[in-house]
């Protein structure tokens, strides 16, 4: 553990500290981690556009091997080359073999023809569109996860409340409410984008109240407190629970570090992460090959994070999601090219798995949307929305998602409440 509850209290510290003079950051940590423990969501996003239907494979539908001639996934026959059965219709990639368990003991949930009604297909438009929460509307300033942000209770709110792993601030989290984008814990220095004369002068709390920290894109304050607590983070060896073991890997590194975070009890409620490499147009492979060396990386990620978690996963629930799926048919490049509707996979303590969710709109052609794609039939607001509205608690998903009516009595029901 980090700083934990125990980091806190053991040896007298907090008496010997005062309350009174204790820092703010401290102060508010030690207020999260003796208060009962919120609720946590981590979103996963998978840039480039995952092809769904060789992840969650519809073997039991005859067009998809018509369609696919070269890259299928054979139907499950008990061997390491074929689909793992799911439910007599779906199988998964045998790369995503380490979920299998979580489906069979029914905490891990899927959905299929999941997707943004927007016909985009612009990477950086439907990545745009479904960050901001808001298909079409490009004028959106915030993010949906921000906007949640904005209309909960911040009191013992910490610099952890909202955080990113990687360079950049995604756009999901951008907003009034500041996050934290954090590259790697275990590599963080502190830095200033000024002269360290106003350092010299003013020492460094002064110089992170007064300006920006743009490897971290909080505000000054935010950024001082958050460096604080950081280094409390690094001092200790973090060593992963119950046999865990991350991939190696850019991805397995930040999804460790969440786990990390979140189990350092420093205020945690959102975090972030994502995973590039999936826009296959060229020799995307079957069982071997690109998409499926990126999905074992991410299903060995995923299933490592869950066991690392352990009895915490009660209060965490992880939903994934990419901007759109992949066309239902190969290319002459024994690739795909950039589709329509897509699958997202969702765990946690209140998800209940176990079931491929979403209406199978089919892979006739009569059925394919504009004739070449895998048709959205549950908008990916839906899924979101029940995970926010009945692991989270919102009300306001109007606010939440504008100009979407989610409909709780529509909703695919993969969330217990």
């Amino acid at each position: 553990m980090t700083i934990s509850r125990r980091y806190f209290l053991k040896g007298g510290g907090v008496a010997m500290l005062g309350v009174s003079s204790m820092p703010s950051f401290l102060t508010r940590a030690l207020s999260a981690a003796t208060a009962p423990s919120k609720k946590v969501l981590v979103v996963i996003f998978q840039r480039g556009a995952m092809d769904g239907l060789n992840a969650v494979v519809p073997y039991g539908e005859r067009d998809y091997y018509a369609m696919r001639p070269s890259i299928n996934i054979p139907p499950p026959n008990g061997g390491q080359n074929s689909a793992i059965d799911l439910d007599g219709f779906f199988g998964v990639h045998p790369s995503l073999e380490p979920l299998t368990p979580l489906f069979r003991e029914k905490q891990l949930a899927i959905v299929h023809a999941a997707g943004s009604p927007d016909n985009s297909r612009s990477h950086f438009d439907a990545q745009d569109y479904m960050e901001s929460g808001t298909p079409g509307v490009k004028s959106t300033e915030d993010g949906w996860l921000n906007r949640y942000l904005q209309k909960q209770d911040v009191e013992n709110a910490t610099p952890f409340r909202a955080l990113a792993m990687g360079q950049q601030m995604p756009r999901t989290l951008r907003g009034s409410v500041p996050a934290l984008a954090i590259p790697d814990i275990k590599q963080f220095q502190v830095l200033a984008p000024v002269a360290m004369s106003g350092a010299m002068s003013g020492g460094f709390e002064a110089l992170y109240a007064q300006t920006v920290d743009q490897a971290l894109h909080g505000t000054g304050q935010e950024t001082f407190e958050a460096i604080e607590m950081l280094k409390k983070v690094r001092e200790e060896l973090y060593i992963p629970e119950n046999g865990a073991d991350y991939p190696k890997g850019k991805f397995g590194t930040a999804v460790q570090q969440v786990a990390q975070l979140i189990k350092a009890d420093i205020g945690v409620e959102v975090a972030f992460v994502d995973i590039g490499g999936w826009d296959h147009h060229v020799n995307e492979g079957g069982v071997q090959g690109q998409l499926g060396n990126i999905l074992r990386e991410f299903g060995g990620t995923l299933a490592a994070f869950h066991k690392d978690m352990g009895a915490k996963m009660a209060d965490v629930t992880v939903v994934t999601m990419s901007e759109f799926g992949r066309t239902a048919a190969e290319n002459g490049n024994r690739g795909t090219d950039h589709g329509h509707a897509n699958c997202m996979f969702a765990f946690g303590g209140e998800v209940k798995g176990g079931k491929v969710y979403g209406r199978w709109p089919g892979l006739d052609r009569a059925h394919l949307y504009e004739g070449r794609d895998l048709a959205v039939t549950t908008d990916f607001r839906t899924v979101l929305g029940e995970v926010v509205s009945r692991h989270l608690g919102s009300a306001d998903l109007s606010y939440v998602f504008p100009g979407f009516r989610y409909d709780p009595r529509q909703a695919v029901g993969l969330m217990r409440g």
